[in-house]
């Protein structure tokens, strides 16, 4: 017996079966332009849960929740009267009768529909696919299913080495297994790079502890000896696992256009036209299930695009079309940087082909160009994304390529082409492509009086995706508001009418100690959370003074308010100083035996420390007085200041090391350690070319020559790695520290809150030529002041946590509660790997039912 879903009004019902990504962004387009007032809709989705972000999908696994990654709780919906119902699986669609059948029996009447269902993992049919311990990729319950079984397991495996391959790999090796790959093709990513491109992404990852195997077919799966599964290869070798992930592709979803006679292609799909219609003009698909030009395309930005077309069609504007879309693609995989765009394997006819390779630092990079060189048609990236905005936009806007256009892909060399300025953009330029953002939709959104990168975010959606275009949408936001004769403002905030570098001159020519004193003289109000920070941060760079003084603590922020770096479950991180990363075996025992007393997991870090997590508040106190007693400082890992100095053993143990890099990378650590800074700095020494410290990656990056010491500054790893630049050739020990004092305190002296060395250094007006001749040839006068301020912070230092110890009022800050004296009851711990981990939501509720 079936019942119909009907409606009390005479509206027209618009149903839309799929609720992901593109099938939610379908609903807000229909929302903006009023498709609620026009159309009764009715929202259907298969999974329990209303859509989320599977482009961040990975991060289920690193601590979001999926209420971390919802797209909606429902109120959009539900304030707009838009029915949606999860859990529901629609089985049949009867175009005639205009009626939908769902999984429990009912029917529902439709005038039109939009079909959104997206995709399902492709599984090859390999004999023993099905066994336990084997799963797919694609929704929360599938990583849910993933993790548990994680738990009681030591090795996965992924099948399949693409996009979704990779991002796979990374969830597994984030699990603690011991991950291989497997790819059938002869190269990882073979869609979006090539074979050097390929080979080198495959170098990076092995050096990171995954197995990759290319080129390689499974014939089988079967039993294993030493692991629960055995891959048979058709080479005749074979692998042992315990886990297997299917990534190997998708396909669409277009089960309901078979069912129902749409037309679909040959390899599966629903045939479009430009308004996304299908062969039935009351029926849209949108998304990875439709099929335009014989295309698929499988990522989120095309989809939005096929979702804003239909729904305008839908209301009555047949101007807004979906004609393809560009498929290049920027991200990281395994922390590796890879980018591709336009032809990346230089198939046009006629093409040439600019290739840069540097080996040593696994960085590939080419251009594909037209035959007579001016247009640029594709570009791989393996190693540094760069380089990879600016290629887009020469490529998307069909812009004119520069003399020596080859440069674009170079290191930075003296002549070479700079990074397109926004204004040689044209208006069609894209600027977010997640949302289809253009530089004209900038331009009239700030015309139309959103004034801010935030004003214009929330009218645009650019940069609300993945978030990859922000840097360049400021830059635009800036541009448009010049042109309009309205002044970019410079000022820390509206407390302070000075830039920075202002109020870092008016704390040191004044004498100011304390922000009260600086606002009074020279600002207005009480002061927020952007000035009272950097106002803290200058103080304590030009003073060296004590953070945790009465007069400063309310400047600081959590983290530096309490000297440790609060964890996402509400507990601290301890992390002491090891210069060079060398310590005795007593201490090792020492932050061993602390470690296990208060149940700290324990890590040892990229820098070169070791990390306790998991400390409350008022342990905090009591570890560091355990530390401090067998002779550790703090490591300031929650302060903007020296964080490590990064070594390997040079000429100490190493055949290759041609100085004493430990004692070099020990000697700067205790030297620049109480510097405190705009932003966080990292050094590195090397004592050889090899360069196993990864030096060029530093904000001053020290190399060992037979001449003395090459010193490389302003680099830096984070989402946008740099290399640093060589400054200076075979230095002296003496001379290496006189221009690293100069370059550290002009840099704390001139640049803005939170900038990094390597964006200051950019910013500078001659770049890196001018903080040659400020520093080396003393072109403003400053040196003497740059190395005497140094001198005073060296001579100043101080330990933070060891003064803090010595005073009973600073130690009140470090209660939990201030009228209870129990513990927080949301701190919860799981064991995972021998050691504690925060419990996720789900697991806190699990053993909160269990108690109860």
């Amino acid at each position: 017996m079936t019942s119909t879903v009907s409606f009390l009004n005479s509206k027209p019902h618009l149903v839309v079966i799929g609720n992901g990504m593109v099938g939610h962004h379908c609903v807000e387009q229909l929302i903006a332009q009023g498709g609620h007032d026009a159309f009764n809709i009715t929202v259907f989705g298969e999974e329990p849960y209303l859509a989320y972000d599977r482009v961040h999908l990975s991060e289920y696994f690193t601590g979001k929740g999926a209420a971390d990654l919802a797209m909606t709780d429902g109120s959009l919906y539900a304030d707009n009267g838009v029915r949606y119902f999860t859990n529901s699986l629609v089985t049949e669609i009867d175009r005639d009768a205009k009626r939908l059948m769902l999984h429990n029996g009912e029917a529902l009447s439709y005038d039109k529909l939009i079909l959104a269902t997206g995709s399902y993992p492709f599984v090859p049919p390999i004999p023993g696919h099905k066994r336990d311990n084997t799963f797919v990729y694609r929704t929360l319950d599938d990583l849910d299913a993933i993790r548990a079984c994680a738990k009681e397991v030591t090795r996965g495996t992924v099948v399949g080495g693409g996009l979704l391959g990779l991002e796979a790999a990374n969830a597994l090796k984030n699990l603690g297994l011991e991950t291989s790959v497997v790819e059938f093709a002869p190269r990882l990513m073979p869609v979006q790079l090539d074979d050097k491109g390929g080979s080198v992404l495959k170098e990076m990852i092995e050096g990171i502890g995954v197995k990759v195997y290319t080129d390689t077919a499974t014939k089988e799966i079967v039993d294993g000896e030493s692991a629960f599964h055995r891959m048979n290869f058709a080479d005749g070798s074979h692998l042992e696992t315990d886990l297997i992930l299917f990534s190997a592709g998708i396909r669409p979803q277009d089960a309901l256009a078979h069912q129902s006679g749409l037309a679909v292609g040959e390899r599966g799909g629903i045939s479009v036209n430009n308004h996304c219609q299908t062969s039935d003009e009351d029926i849209y698909a949108i998304g990875e299930c439709a099929l335009w030009n014989n295309r698929i395309f499988g990522l989120v930005a095309p989809g939005y695009a096929m979702a804003k077309a239909a729904a305008g069609h839908l209301m009555g504007n047949a101007s807004v079309t979906f004609t393809g879309a560009d498929m290049s693609t920027k991200l990281k995989l395994l922390g590796c940087d890879v980018g591709s765009v336009g032809d990346a394997h230089a198939q046009s006819q006629g093409c040439k082909v600019f290739v840069y390779q540097d080996e040593l630092s696994q960085s590939y990079r080419k251009m594909v160009v037209s035959e007579d060189g001016k247009k640029l048609l594709g570009a791989v990236l393996v190693g540094d994304n760069s380089y990879y905005d600016t290629l887009l936009q020469y490529y998307l806007n069909a812009i004119d390529l520069p003399e020596q256009a080859q440069s674009l892909i170079l290191p930075a060399m003296e002549g070479a082409p700079v990074g397109l300025g926004v204004d040689a953009l044209p208006a069609t330029a894209s600027i977010c492509s997640c949302h289809n953002v253009s530089k004209q939709d900038i331009s009239d959104a700030v015309c139309c009086g959103a004034l801010s990168v935030g004003d214009v975010k929330g009218v645009t959606k650019a940069a609300t995706g993945c978030g990859g275009c922000a840097a360049l949408l400021k830059k635009v936001v800036d541009n448009e508001l010049l042109a309009l004769g309205v002044e970019v403002s410079t000022d820390i905030c509206e407390h302070f009418a000075y830039t920075r570098q202002d109020l870092y001159n008016l704390v040191k020519i004044g004498e100011i100690k304390s922000f009260a004193e600086l606002l009074k003289t020279h600002g207005k109000g009480h002061g927020c959370e952007i000035c009272k920070p950097a106002v803290g941060s200058i103080l304590a760079s030009v003073w060296n003074d004590y953070v945790l003084k009465k007069e400063h603590i309310s400047l600081q922020d959590t983290n530096d308010r309490f000297l440790a770096n609060m964890q996402k479950d509400g507990t601290y991180s301890i992390v002491p100083r090891i210069p060079g990363g060398e310590i005795t075996p007593d201490r090792l025992i020492v932050l061993g035996e602390v470690a296990k007393e208060y149940g700290l997991y324990t890590k040892v870090t990229g820098g070169q420390r070791i990390d306790l997590f998991g400390a409350t508040l008022p342990q905090l106190p009591e570890i560091w007085g355990k530390l401090i007693a067998a002779g550790f400082e703090t490591g300031q890992a929650y302060g903007k200041s020296l964080r490590t100095v990064k070594s390997c053993v040079g000429s100490t143990w190493c055949r290759y090391g041609v100085n004493d890099s430990m004692k070099m990378a020990i000697d700067l650590e205790n030297r620049y350690k109480g510097l405190r800074s705009p932003h966080k700095i990292k050094f590195a020494v090397s004592g050889c070319t090899r360069e196993c410290a990864e030096a060029q990656s530093k904000d001053i990056g020290v190399i060992a020559t037979e001449g003395g010491w090459n010193l490389y500054v302003c680099g830096n790893g984070g989402m946008k790695p740099r290399h640093g630049d060589l400054f200076a050739k075979d230095l002296d020990d003496e001379t290496l520290v006189k221009y690293i004092d100069r370059v550290l305190m002009f840099y704390t002296k001139t640049a803005d809150r939170l900038q990094r060395t390597s964006v200051w250094m950019e910013g500078l007006e001659g770049g890196l030529d001018y903080l040659k001749d400020v520093v080396i040839h003393d072109k403003l006068g400053l040196c003497a002041e740059l190395e005497a301020r140094m001198q005073h912070v060296v001579d100043t230092f101080q330990c933070e946590w060891k003064t803090t110890l010595e005073d009973q009022e600073a130690l009140k800050t470090f209660r939990q509660f201030v009228n209870y004296d129990g513990e927080d009851s949301n701190v919860v711990f799981v064991e995972e790997r021998n050691q504690m981990r925060p419990a996720t939501d789900l697991e806190k509720q699990q053993l909160i039912a269990k108690v109860g």
